[in-house]
């Protein structure tokens, strides 16, 4: 030990100043000299005076206090995460070098390594919107709690989490409901990064990397909705969302102990309510342009375009059979039934089901069987940007938007038309005769 690690431990009580001088090998005299010069200085009292640098004193009994708190209520927190929480909570009036010194020298934090080799960064989108990350990290997020998966969405602008959700495990719905939610509340965005989960992508090899054309629920949505998606060949390429993750994991656990939150539904509370907005105050960085690449969706279902779809024929009673439940389809206007007809049945973000024939929506169901009243709306974009606004803190710029054309819902086997079931979504009314326009023959 250093001197001035027996000499904190002195101060802490864990050695009596006697033992202290007999460690350092020095007189009781000389050590009252230093306890002296410590309690006139503080830390800085204890360097050699020679060296010409100016001394900055530290009350005892902040140090005293840095010190208990780190050993009795912090001890599994980060030296910056606990500095932030001195500082703020507790009213300590330090520098963050002077308490990793301080934690340091008394043995309460440990010194890291050099960072070794420099690899140069990618530098960020300029605008909002235009790259999203999305991955998922399974941890010991709760004591005496079985490990679930945190989901999280990422601005690469500007580092904002945009969603974040507790799940026992990640797959299709999960990332189904982290889109819903992305899409309503700030909109459609350029290009997703993700990792090459089985619910991502399809890998018939793994030594030639992922196919070329991918199939699955999440990659036909996103190719409806004009998003681009990005696959990562390693977690080094995913390294902004692996740093945010590390940042994550050694916060959040400490903080849900600290209030004592013992399930995971307290714990997506916090994470709403108190978690993600104070990381996106603390992370937040200023992207290079101020304009945002959002465009608000308009004219499409997103509830049954973000929904696991299942192939299924109607039986000779009009009903549909999905997990030995049966679902009986209403009475259709102009039509008796729906017999021996080739149906979709959706799996929603909600939880619900429903039934389309040739994209036409037949009816709604819960996973009871029953089926449940639909819901005629007209949304609009104004109140996607107040919810924007309000969970960002900063208003959207105006944007053209983004109509979905009857080609386009096709892809996806939707109809002209849409009943949509929630107030932030429209219908897609009935195509008109076509026009041509420019000069040449009709």
């Amino acid at each position: 030990m250093t001197r001035a690690e027996v000499i904190v431990k002195a101060i802490e009580g864990r050695l009596s100043w006697l033992n202290a001088a007999d460690i350092l090998g020095i007189t009781p005299r000389q050590m009252r000299r230093l306890r002296a010069r410590y309690e006139a200085y503080g830390f800085g009292g204890l360097r050699d005076g020679r060296s010409g640098t100016r001394r900055k004193r530290i009350p005892m009994a902040v140090i005293e206090e840095l010190c208990r708190l780190r050993r009795e209520q912090y001890a599994d927190f980060s030296i910056k995460h606990f500095y932030e929480f001195a500082t703020e909570k507790h009213g300590l009036k330090l520098s963050y070098s002077w308490t990793l010194k301080v934690l340091q020298t008394a043995g309460l934090a440990d010194k890291t390594a050099g960072r070794g080799r420099y690899h140069r960064k990618r530098e960020r989108r300029p605008l909002r919107g235009m790259l999203l990350h999305m991955d998922a990290s399974r941890h010991q997020w709760l004591e005496d709690q079985p490990m679930w998966d945190l989901n999280v969405v990422l601005d690469d602008a500007d580092g904002q989490i945009l969603y974040a959700r507790f799940v026992p495990e990640e797959g299709t719905q999960s990332t189904f409901q982290a889109l819903y939610h992305v899409l309503t509340r700030y909109g459609r965005f350029c290009e997703l990064y993700t990792d090459r989960g089985s619910h991502f992508c399809r890998t018939t090899s793994a030594a030639h990397g992922p196919d070329e054309q991918q199939s699955g629920h999440v990659s036909k949505a996103l190719k409806v909705l004009g998003i681009k998606q990005v696959l990562a060949r390693s977690p080094e390429a995913r390294g902004r969302s692996e740093r945010a993750f590390g940042t994550i994991q050694g916060r959040l656990p400490q903080e849900l102990a600290l209030k004592g939150i013992t399930d995971y539904e307290q714990a997506n509370r916090y994470l709403e309510e108190t978690f993600v907005p104070d990381f996106n105050r603390r992370f937040m960085v200023t992207p290079a342009e101020p304009e945002s690449a959002f465009v608000p969706l308009v004219g499409i279902d997103l509830k049954l375009t973000l929904s696991v779809q299942h192939e299924r024929i109607v039986r000779n009673d009009n009903t549909v059979l999905f997990k030995r439940v049966p679902l009986q389809l209403p009475k259709a206007d102009g039509r008796a039934h729906y017999v021996r007809c080739p149906v979709l049945v959706h799996e929603l973000v909600d939880g619900s089901l429903a039934v389309t024939y040739q994209g036409k929506p037949l009816g709604r169901f819960g996973m009871d069987g029953q089926l449940l009243p639909a819901k005629n709306s007209q949304g609009s974009p104004q109140k996607q940007q107040n919810s924007h606004k309000q969970s960002t803190g900063y208003e959207s710029p105006p944007v053209t938007p983004l109509v979905v054309h009857a080609s386009t819902a096709q892809l996806l086997e939707h109809g002209s038309k849409l009943v949509s079931y929630d107030d932030d979504e429209v219908m897609i009314p009935e195509p008109g005769p076509r026009t041509r326009t420019g000069t040449g023959h009709v």
